[in-house]
């Protein structure tokens, strides 16, 4: 399995080559243009990622995570949910990456195949990160409304995180 994997990548480049020729492409202006289209790309992405870390940073900086979470908890409580989630339910439609270390932080205390790291995956795996995803994307390709894109990615997250509770309580 180890050759298959080191090989894949090159045969697939030969028979791109190949079908280039074939139907007589110059492959390698091709390939040029397509590199300086990808440059183009990242320069006009580079803004919305650059606004979009700034921002998180700003949200995790104020504390504003722990209002919400102390906000939730009477809520949480009465339903028995571990309180240790919350962060990473609210943090997931922001940064995917801020959510990878929470749902980190999780299975290292309390294990991957506890309740709540179980909680932890399927919350990753049933939600996405909507802000993230708006702010870079729509940003990119200068899409300014986005008010029924926002609020359907947040209902999406929303039944996600519901969905991963549910199953979670459902199957352990």
């Amino acid at each position: 399995m180890e050759i298959i994997s080191k090989i894949i990548l090159p045969i697939l480049v030969v028979i791109i080559v190949f079908y280039g020729v074939k139907k007589k492409i110059n492959v390698y202006d091709a390939f040029l243009e397509g590199a300086k289209e990808g440059l183009v790309t990242t320069f006009n992405i580079f803004p919305a990622v650059i606004a979009m870390i700034f921002a998180i940073n700003i949200f995790l900086d104020s504390n504003v995570l722990g209002f919400v979470v102390n906000l939730l908890n009477p809520l949480i409580g009465n339903i028995s949910l571990p309180l240790e989630i919350i962060p990473m339910a609210v943090l997931r439609p922001i940064s995917g990456t801020a959510s990878l270390a929470i749902m980190n932080d999780i299975f290292m205390n309390f294990g991957p195949d506890s309740f709540v790291g179980r909680l932890a995956s399927i919350l990753q795996g049933c939600t996405d990160t909507t802000i993230y995803v708006i702010a870079l994307y729509f940003g990119t390709v200068k899409i300014t409304k986005i008010k029924h894109a926002l609020w359907g990615g947040l209902f999406a997250d929303l039944v996600g995180i519901i969905t991963a509770i549910i199953l979670t309580n459902l199957f352990f």
